[in-house]
């Protein structure tokens, strides 16, 4: 025990120590593959992100949750080894590893200490080629996932973003929450499951990013014998999406003191050269924190919430821009017109010059954050490759940033933030004697692209929401499969 908890403790003060990520090159692991690279041995520390086409958006129908149910069994036993001997394993050489579920992908975080590199990839090939699912360990995963869900379903946020998603996505893949329901949980199999990994834990439209006390011809050498194994086959591609949105008020009864309001409209996708100006127009109205708009009007003036926060965020299926925010159940109706009030003044009227350079400073001035670490290195480079960026956008992405002008703040706001499309759950019940005011309409499409010019610029990789102040810069809706530790820093754009 003693040796785990110092090694342990080398391996976290490792992982927080600086990092850099200047000289970034890519690997050949073959053609459906793609290796991202950054070495530096300040540290003896390696760090894995790996992108595998096996998200929540292909869960099969009935089958809710498959895609975060065969990821949480990940590290539960493989090979010979039961679920307490791997654990032990990776315990004993202070392997992290873990493993997300987002729309589109699964994400595996694997960091190491560099001398047990070997040891802790042939642990993850073991994992992917040859998962036990046995039935202790899926019995148990299993009552962990149904308590979440249920525990979800008393509150009012989590509540919030399931319906918001079925509102939103019109019965898309996109629209069933990541982890499923307790019904669809409780009928997925172990066999369900083989069948799940043995289709989608393939090397077509393999990602991986490396950052760490490794050589580049180490690196090329350890990641051909982990993924050499794994089928090159590819997944049917994920459904196109026809129509978006279903603007209203959608009110879901729950007897709470505080409501929590979801609220959100079609966004901007990811090659759209308007990408860039919108993902600082949104932090300029909702996703700067206790500088954006949003919190001036609905907290700083009017004492409504304790915060509010929007993202963008671009899947490869679609977009959208979508907040939250918490209140009074006498003041619900209230919240929602500000929201709207402020919304459309802002379409209207776009930003001004000190809310443009204050943006443009903190967001190229907190970039480098996310290079603090080779943990944050290879999550940042594995955000950038999910998003269908090149491996030069790194060096470039600032002057993205810097180059948006207030007529690009302003038209990408009139193209995102228009109020009367906006789809509006509210969890909890509006009290005062009034309901929520209902104003259904058509579903809209999604915003329509603006013409590509000469040379289209790179958008920068998909934020995602975010309870702190700040922008938001994660994938959303991303079903964590076993607790991880906080990051030394986050992915941004």
């Amino acid at each position: 025990m003693m040796l785990r908890s110092l090694a342990a403790l080398l391996f976290w003060l490792a992982v927080l120590a600086p990092a850099s990520a200047a000289d970034i090159k890519a690997l050949d692991l073959g053609p459906k593959a793609q290796v991202w690279f950054s070495e530096d041995h300040t540290v003896p520390i390696v760090a894995f992100n790996i992108t595998l086409p096996a998200g929540a958006a292909y869960d099969p129908a009935g089958k809710a949750g498959l895609a975060a149910f065969t990821a949480a069994l990940l590290d539960e036993g493989a090979g010979t080894m039961n679920s307490h001997a791997f654990q032990d394993a990776l315990a004993d050489h202070a392997i992290q590893l873990r493993a997300s579920v987002e729309r589109d992908d699964m994400v595996i975080s694997l960091v190491t200490l560099s001398e047990n590199a070997e040891l802790a990839m042939r642990l993850l090939r073991t994992a992917l080629t040859k998962p036990r699912f046995d039935a202790e360990a899926v019995t148990r995963v299993r009552a962990q996932i149904i308590q979440g869900i249920q525990q979800g379903n008393t509150r009012p946020g989590t509540v919030a973003r399931r319906e918001f998603g079925k509102e939103f996505f019109n019965g898309h893949p996109y629209a069933h929450p990541s982890n499923g329901d307790v019904a669809s949980i409780s009928a997925i199999t172990a066999d369900d499951m083989r069948a799940f990994a043995k289709s989608h834990w393939v090397k077509g439209n393999l990602m991986v990013a490396v950052a760490g006390d490794i050589t580049a011809e180490q690196a090329q050498k350890l990641l051909g014998e982990t993924f050499a194994p794994l089928p090159s086959k590819m997944p049917p591609p994920i459904p196109n999406i026809g129509r978006l949105g279903r603007p209203g008020v959608h009110v879901l009864q729950m007897p709470v003191p505080q409501p929590t309001i979801l609220f959100g409209l079609p966004g901007i996708m990811r090659a759209d050269p308007d990408f860039i100006p919108g993902y600082v127009a949104n932090y300029i109205l909702g996703g700067g924190g206790f500088s954006s708009r949003l919190t001036d009007e609905v907290r700083v003036k009017r004492g409504l919430t304790y915060g509010i926060s929007t993202s963008l965020t671009a899947f490869r299926k679609a977009a959208v821009m979508a907040g939250s925010v918490a209140t009074r159940a006498d003041a619900v109706r209230q919240t929602i017109q500000v929201v709207k009030d402020t919304m459309a003044d802002f379409a209207k009227n776009g930003a001004t010059q000190k809310e443009l350079d204050d943006a443009k400073t903190y967001l190229t001035g907190s970039f480098p954050m996310a290079f603090s670490s080779n943990a944050g290195i290879a999550a940042q480079l594995g955000t950038f490759q999910r998003q269908g960026l090149d491996i030069g956008y790194v060096t470039r992405r600032n002057a993205l940033i810097r180059a948006v002008t207030l007529d690009d703040v302003k038209r990408a706001a009139k193209r995102i933030f228009d109020p009367a499309r906006m789809t509006v759950v509210v969890a909890g019940t509006p009290v005062n004697g009034k309901a929520v005011p209902q104003t259904p309409k058509p579903p809209v499409r999604p915003a329509e692209p603006s013409p590509a010019p000469a040379n289209p610029v790179p958008a920068p990789a998909t934020p995602g929401p975010s309870a702190k102040p700040g922008p938001a810069e994660t994938g959303a809706d991303k079903t964590v499969v076993k607790p991880a530790e906080k990051p030394a820093s986050s992915p941004r754009p």
